[in-house]
């Protein structure tokens, strides 16, 4: 049986697993707090995008700061992914797994002269432009190098994806794009500068987004732009509608991948522009629900006892905490938090903590939960900003991550230790 949110978890009798491989026995092998992924899901996912672009002219971009583990990274590839990436770190991370660089396509706001020269040494698809400055910047930069860059302009339409403020990237107020209204004139500047090739349109609103409607509002404020560039001569090879896809956390229920696809498709057939080529940059809906974090339980506290002052709180203290998994702290994100073996006794409400000095170390709040010291939780669907977001506040390793496909895992991150988090640093003489 599996579980919501989670196609390749599922109970085995009273055993917990992930594809075929039991999550328990996963843990007392590598120890904990130890990130374990489904290859099949991330397969899964992809392949649910292809098939709706089938016979379309298309590239599929895995925004890889969502998971940018080298093994995802390489399963991607192998599939025939596309990137989308966000800095020069995850450049070197893409070409470590032997992807071109015509298959990668750059974003971000904060770009570097260090980061452009080798993203163009490197033959990037498109640079996604963020701001006039930057397009200067590149322009400068492309021309030093005696090069032509491909660019695109990032339009901020100012729709409302409605989703969680820190996760919003289309709204006026946002960082991130090029308003509107000053998409046109930019584009002029664009094909004016010898050094810039124009070859398309990005946009990109937000993520964790759960309905199709913000997706086509902005899709419509682009395309007036494509219609707008096209009587002003300048003409465009692909239409970026970016990532953003919400996953199922808890009772969420986003259209599948497939739908939305069919949905953009039409609204491009019904406007005259079925042959732009369309590039998606999902991150989270291909990796979010393949991955589970599983952690140990140290201590159970319960709160104040029957007959004294005060209900309190009953605190399930486990090994992982907000340096491995920063969601919930961050955006009071709600994750499943399941055992890994099935206890057939009367359940109790806990609070799911880390060890972290900080009140605000907490994986879930107010769950039903039979444990007791010593058993392996899986936290379901973090396969998307978990490991990818994780630090080592409180001089704490980084978690250990495997790979499964069926019955086979492999270990593809080791676990850090104390030593590597100080090799760097110096005493004074």
């Amino acid at each position: 049986m599996t579980l919501p949110g989670a196609p390749f978890v599922g109970w085995r009798g009273d055993a917990l697993h992930l594809e075929d491989c039991d999550l328990q026995a996963l843990a007392r092998e590598h120890g904990t707090p130890l990130y374990a992924y489904s290859r099949s899901a991330m397969r899964s996912a992809l392949a649910a995008y292809e098939q709706a672009l089938a016979g379309r002219p298309h590239l599929v971009c895995y925004a890889m700061k969502a998971n940018s583990s080298l093994a995802v990274l390489q399963t991607f590839a192998q599939a025939g992914a596309g990137f989308d990436i966000v800095s020069g770190g995850e450049l070197a991370r893409v070409l470590a797994v032997g992807v071109e660089g015509s298959r990668i396509v750059f974003s971000g706001v904060g770009k570097t002269r260090a980061e452009m020269r080798r993203a163009l040494q490197a033959g990037v698809r498109c640079f996604n432009i963020e701001s006039e400055p930057e397009l200067r910047v590149l322009a400068e930069v492309a021309r030093d190098l005696g090069v032509r860059a491909p660019v695109s302009l990032r339009v901020n339409p100012d729709v409302d994806a409605g989703t969680h403020p820190y996760i919003s990237t289309g709204l006026r107020d946002n960082k991130f794009g090029i308003a509107h209204e000053r998409a046109l004139a930019v584009y002029r500047e664009a094909a004016s500068l010898p050094s810039l090739q124009v070859v398309g349109i990005d946009c990109h609103i937000g993520s964790q987004i759960t309905e199709t409607s913000p997706y086509l509002d902005a899709l419509d404020r682009v395309l007036d732009l494509v219609e707008a560039l096209a009587r002003d001569g300048i003409a465009l090879q692909h239409l970026d509608v970016g990532g953003g896809l919400g996953i199922t956390y808890r009772d969420e229920q986003p259209p599948a991948a497939g739908d939305l696809v069919r949905q953009v498709l039409q609204r491009l057939d019904a406007r005259g522009h079925g042959a732009l080529e369309l590039l998606l940059e999902p991150g989270r809906s291909l990796v979010g629900n393949a991955g589970v974090l599983l952690t140990e339980v140290l201590y159970l506290k319960p709160g104040a006892e029957a007959g004294t002052a005060g209900q309190g709180k009953n605190f399930c203290i486990v090994d992982a905490a907000m340096n491995d998994l920063m969601r919930p702290a961050m955006y009071e994100a709600w994750m499943g938090i399941v055992p890994c073996r099935r206890r057939h006794e009367p359940a109790a409400t806990w609070d799911v903590v880390g060890p972290v000095c900080e009140s605000g170390d907490w994986l879930g709040r107010d769950r039903e939960l039979a444990v007791q010291p010593g058993d392996v939780l899986a936290v379901l669907s973090a396969g998307a900003y978990g490991m990818t977001m994780a630090s080592n506040y409180n001089t704490r390793g980084r978690a250990a991550e495997v790979m499964v496909e069926g019955d086979r895992q492999w270990l593809i991150r080791e676990r850090e230790d104390v030593k590597s988090l100080f090799a760097g640093e110096r005493l004074i003489d």
